[in-house]
């Protein structure tokens, strides 16, 4: 087993991270666990992560890993549903989840679902192997920023994070998780493949 999130990458996104602020820190597809390392390494304690990973082997080897962390083993798309269940809202969420393997519709609700149960201004800090964004943009009520790209990864990626805007800002009311994309939102990225 391997992860394609390299040291330099996977500081990259706990960066963009404030260790200080209480309440869970919810990692999506952490795999081997590049991505924990580097939280924890930053100043997040073990037992704030919540690692949300589908294959059962990497599960296992996140337990033994960090014990005090609490790893959940389902697919990152029902993260939205286990964030709202959470006894204190997320203060982070980061993924390395390939979203565009999924819909853009799929991948909008994923990262607002997320959004709207995690605490007021949290980041979805998202690593891409593409340079644009993977949630199309620019959408009312969502802030996206990205990172340069990091060239000495396995591949190439490049982090991006997204904030819900602030009532009244200069994007307006933040959309509902549910919001469907208008035809013209739609990216035409969403054929099998199409990110490689």
């Amino acid at each position: 087993m391997f992860d394609w999130t390299g040291p330099a990458l996977a500081r990259a996104v706990a960066a963009r991270i404030d260790p200080g602020r209480s309440g869970p820190v919810v990692v999506l597809w952490p795999g081997i666990g590049a991505m924990a390392a580097a939280l924890v390494e930053h100043g997040v304690i073990p037992a704030r992560l919540v690692l949300i990973e589908a294959d059962p082997r990497l599960c296992a080897s996140l337990r033994r890993r960090w014990p005090a962390a609490r790893v959940v083993q389902t697919d990152a798309y029902a993260a939205p549903g286990l964030l709202r269940r959470l006894r204190q809202p997320a203060a982070a969420i980061v993924s390395g989840t390939p979203l565009m393997l999924r819909p853009a519709r799929q991948r909008l609700r994923l990262v607002l679902g997320c959004l709207h149960a995690a605490l007021s201004g949290a980041p979805f800090v998202q690593i891409a192997g593409i340079p644009r964004s993977p949630i199309p943009m620019p959408r009312r009520g969502l802030r996206a920023r990205a990172a340069g790209l990091f060239w000495w990864n396995l591949w190439p990626a490049r982090v991006w994070t997204y904030r819900l805007a602030r009532h009244g800002g200069a994007m307006g009311a933040a959309p509902k998780p549910d919001d469907r994309l208008r035809h013209d939102d739609a990216d035409h990225n969403d054929r099998p493949g199409a990110d490689r």
